[in-house]
This record gives C-alpha cells, structure tokens and sequence, in this order.
C-alpha cells in the first residue's frame, strides 16, 4: 500500500483497496526507546492493529548512524522502534501500557543487562495530545506506588528517526535461538515479571 505524504506530525495517509474500491485511511506513528529494539519490535509487533515496527536509532546528534556508531555511546541515539498502526483498532494509551510493561522504567542509561545512554527508556512523541497522554500516563504509574523508585523514562520530541540495518529488522524471527538466549542471559523476563507480575510484557 503507498504511503502518502505525512499531513500532521504523526498522521500517515494510505490508500487500501477493498473489494474493488478505494478507500483512504489515516494512519499514525508512535517512537518509543526501551532497550534493546529487537524486544521492543517483538512486542510491539504482537498488537493488534499495529501494521508496521521499525528498529532503529533516535534522539541523537549524529546523521545517518550505523550500530557501531550508536553502540558506542557516543552519538547521543537511543535504539528505539518506530511503529506505524492504525486507531481504529488501536489507540495510543494501549501502545503506552505496552510500552511500560516492557520496560524497566526507574532505570537510567540501562536496561537489564545492556549499559549506556544508547540503552535508555522515552516516549519520543510527534504531537501534543501524544505528549499529554504520556505525561498523564507516566504519572499515573508513579502514584501507584508499586514501583522501587522514580519513573526515569523521558517524554521528549520526536527528531529524525533512521531505520537500523537489515540484519536488525524482525531479528526475533529470523534468529529465534539467539534471540531467546539473549532475553534469557539478559535478566530481561526475570526483571519484567519482578516489576509486572501476570502484567509483564512478550516473552
């Protein structure tokens, strides 16, 4: 389906064809980092309504990054996934609540096992109803007290997002040994379960 210009900060036009006829639709965008972006995509890729999740590199001073670059720490990037869906089977506070449950959020420049600012946790929005609904969202798991320290995720604009490498893109699929092994050696569904219970996100 081809993609049409962008119209606002996070609106997608596509056309679809349906039993013949042409139909447009608006679709939207959504940035969010939580560590490693083959976990983010996993489980960003398991909601319905979600079309589309793209692993790559954000936030950061550099253009056109390559991983080593990023993995260096030294390009101000986040890894982080873009995801294209469409709200009329999905709204942003589900991708929000997905979001945190994949995440440990009272952490700063890590996740589980991997270290550095590259490795950090935000909610990159691309208009101001996405920033007020990650802000409410954000302070209503502060006040619920069940999390051992302060929210240290960051709810900051959306820049210029660069798609990662191709051996990146759908890696739980393509190599679902190593991927596993990974989450396994990483702590990453220890610490998920530690935080969210039954809640926790994709395994």
């Amino acid at each position: 389906m081809p993609e049409a210009e962008n119209r606002s900060g996070n609106e997608i036009g596509q056309n679809e064809s349906s039993s013949g006829q042409n139909e447009n639709r608006v679709l939207r965008k959504a940035a969010f980092a939580g560590g490693c972006f083959w976990c983010m995509e996993h489980a960003f890729d398991q909601v319905q309504g979600v079309l589309s999740v793209t692993p790559g590199y954000t936030g950061g001073h550099m253009e056109n990054p390559t991983y080593e670059d990023v993995a260096s720490g030294q390009t101000g990037h986040a890894e982080a996934v873009l995801v294209v869906y469409d709200p009329r089977q999905v709204d942003y506070e589900k991708l929000l609540d997905v979001f945190w449950r994949n995440i440990d959020p009272t952490t700063t420049d890590r996740q589980f096992c991997d270290v550095g600012n590259q490795y950090r946790t935000a909610v990159f929005y691309f208009d101001d109803q996405q920033r007020r609904l990650a802000m409410e969202s954000r302070d209503r798991l502060q006040k619920t007290g069940n999390l051992r320290g302060p929210v240290a995720t960051g709810i900051v604009p959306a820049g210029r997002f660069y798609p990662a490498e191709d051996y990146h893109q759908q890696y739980y699929r393509k190599n679902p040994a190593l991927y596993d092994a990974y989450r396994a050696q990483c702590g990453r569904d220890e610490r998920l379960r530690e935080l969210w219970g039954d809640k926790a996100g994709a395994k």
